[in-house]
């Protein structure tokens, strides 16, 4: 598969562009391929044989650039090429033995593949895609077996994944905005075996930025049972952070939560997210009746004013109150943190009654997290959870639908908390 300067020439017009040069090198290597009986991938395929030859040739660039002369030139009294030595790299085509040039000092140190390195880079990359998709590793190993016939250890893909950790402790230290329009906060619960399996919450943290982006602001693992507590002490390592102030914290019904949200920003307000309210309305509730519940607190959560929606409330408990009680006495317990967004700008209310922004990033570790069942220790549940969201918008398309959709929303939050926004856009 060797291509000489006299055949490109050969093919090569005068006035011929480098790209039409490259569509024609390109045909004229599979039509080779093609008449040789050569598969153009999978294991002595094309590809394979061609990553093979740009590989050595570049490594034989660099000795040369090493010693300083060409192959088979004199050298003097200097240090000299000291034949081949071959080692099996990992690619992306396939599984590559590759001939090392080696040196008789053993001063060459190879590049573009070190020494002891395995695995070429993009392999690395396709692993961690993997496991962030929700692949468990022995689905990864087996997957790159089949479909680029290279054998990878369970082992040695738990190595490859353990690379992030430390990407991972920079991400979750590195200083935080001085200020958040809003914060969405939740927890997952994760499967961890510490003597036996049980449930263990992960705390995620969500934020709006001023410039309407969203970003994620940490994960935290914590013991037992969602608490109020232990909230605490993940919004005040926020704060430590830098972060210190926030106009709105978007949350579920826990109770002592608007205590401990109070604590760490005293000006902020807490919202009780409409859409988990509706949720837990409808676990007390028969699964014919939820169309119906649906539509009767509709007019609740969006009455224009807060009186108009304990009307509304008020009416809903007369038609369903004796039938779903526990649902009546769900809402009442949570009116105080259900009723602030009613006082606001229209737009700010749409944004945080109709879009669940936190359950998307959780939809996302829940399918990550599935298959794996049980993670045998509190790191690899996080870093597992820490790839999945990393992977969240490889396009950045979502990033621009985002900032989009919150733009009308932090205007009104402009003007609605005025001033307390501007410290961050300072």
């Amino acid at each position: 598969m060797t291509v000489s300067a006299e055949a490109v020439a050969e093919v090569q017009p005068s006035g011929l562009a480098p790209e039409v040069l490259d569509d024609q090198l390109i045909s004229q290597l599979v039509d080779w391929a093609k008449a040789d009986g050569i598969k153009l991938t999978g294991q002595g395929g094309l590809l394979q044989q061609l990553t093979k030859r740009i590989l050595e040739s570049a490594l034989e660039g660099e000795i040369t650039d090493h010693l300083g002369h060409e192959k088979h030139e004199k050298a003097g009294s200097g240090n000299t090429r000291n034949g081949i030595r071959s080692k099996t790299v990992v690619t992306e085509v396939g599984p590559v033995v590759l001939e090392v040039p080696r040196d008789r000092e053993g001063s060459f140190e190879p590049q573009i593949v070190k020494k002891r390195q395995r695995r070429l880079t993009g392999v690395d990359e396709l692993v961690l895609s993997l496991s962030a998709r929700g692949l468990t590793h022995g689905e990864i190993s087996a997957h790159l077996a089949e479909v680029y016939g290279a054998e990878v250890s369970k082992t040695t893909i738990s190595t490859i994944t353990d690379k992030v950790i430390d990407g991972m402790n920079e991400w979750q230290n590195r200083p935080l905005d001085s200020v958040y329009p809003v914060l969405f906060i939740d927890c997952v619960h994760l499967k961890l075996r510490d003597g036996k399996v049980a449930n263990r919450p992960v705390y995620v943290v969500l934020a709006v930025t001023v410039e309407g982006t969203r970003e994620i602001l940490g994960l935290w693992a914590g013991d037992g049972g969602e608490g109020a507590k232990y909230w605490l002490q993940v919004l005040t390592e926020i704060k430590n952070r830098g972060t210190e102030d926030v106009c709105m914290v978007v949350c579920d019904g826990l109770k002592g939560l608007p205590d401990a949200i109070g604590a760490v920003w005293p000006q902020a307000i807490t919202q009780t997210c409409v859409v988990h309210l509706l949720r837990a309305s409808f676990r007390y509730a028969a699964r014919q009746d939820w169309d119906r519940i649906s539509k009767a607190l509709k007019p609740v959560y969006t009455a224009p004013t807060e009186d108009a929606a304990m009307e509304r409330f008020l009416e809903f408990q007369e038609e369903w109150g004796q039938k779903y009680p526990a649902i009546v006495r769900l809402w009442e317990n949570a009116w105080a943190e259900f009723v602030p967004f009613l006082q606001f700008d229209t737009e700010i209310r749409r944004i945080v009654c109709t879009t669940n922004a936190i359950e998307s990033v959780n939809a996302r570790i829940r399918k990550a997290v599935r298959a794996r069942g049980h993670f045998p220790n509190e790191q690899a549940a996080i870093k597992c959870v820490y790839m999945a969201i990393m992977s969240l918008d490889p396009t950045g398309q979502g990033r621009k639908r985002w900032t989009q959709r919150w733009k009308a929303a932090l205007n009104a939050f402009d003007i609605t908390f005025d001033g307390r926004l501007s410290a961050a856009r300072r």
